[in-house]
This record gives C-alpha cells, sequence and structure tokens, in this order.
C-alpha cells in the first residue's frame, strides 16, 4: 500500500487537497491494517484520516527548500521510463 504514496513536497504546482488526502488515507490504511474499516471501526478510521490529512497539509506547506521546485510531468516521464525499462 504504501508505494502508492508519493512525495508531496517541492512540486510545481504545489500538492493538492487531494493528494494530501489519498496520502493520508493510503497511511491510514497501511497502518489499520485494512482497506475498508468494519462499521464499528468507521468513524475512527474516517476521523485519523482527516487529522493526518491536515498535519499533512501544515507539514506540507511549512517545509522550505534551496532546491528548485520540481516538474510534475517531467517527474511522471522518468518514472514511467524507469518502469518500461525495469519491467521490458
Amino acid at each position: 500500500m504504501c508505494r502508492n504514496i508519493r512525495p508531496l513536497n517541492n512540486y510545481e504546482p504545489p500538492a493538492t487537497d487531494a493528494e494530501v488526502a489519498d496520502a493520508a488515507l493510503q497511511y491510514v490504511r497501511k497502518i489499520s491494517g485494512t482497506r475498508s474499516p468494519s462499521k464499528a471501526n468507521q468513524e475512527v478510521f474516517d476521523a485519523a484520516v482527516v487529522a493526518i490529512t491536515t498535519v499533512t497539509r501544515d507539514l506540507v506547506d511549512s517545509l522550505v527548500t534551496t532546491a528548485p521546485p520540481k516538474n510534475r510531468d517531467a517527474e511522471a516521464a522518468k518514472a514511467r521510463a524507469r518502469a518500461a525499462k525495469r519491467f521490458a
């Protein structure tokens, strides 16, 4: 599951709220050990996702770097090239 969590810092354009929420959901799924919680745990699961989304957004917005922002399209193209080489 955690392989789906992508770095969110230092990209142009910045990470969207949806990307931050997706990363938080993946994190909660990983640490809880379940993809979809039981009805008894749904409320706690959802609250954890909201809390981690908030903390992650604060973290990403607060990080400072001197490196130039990465281009999302260029990074995606590099990843596709690595995957093609790896799985060819």
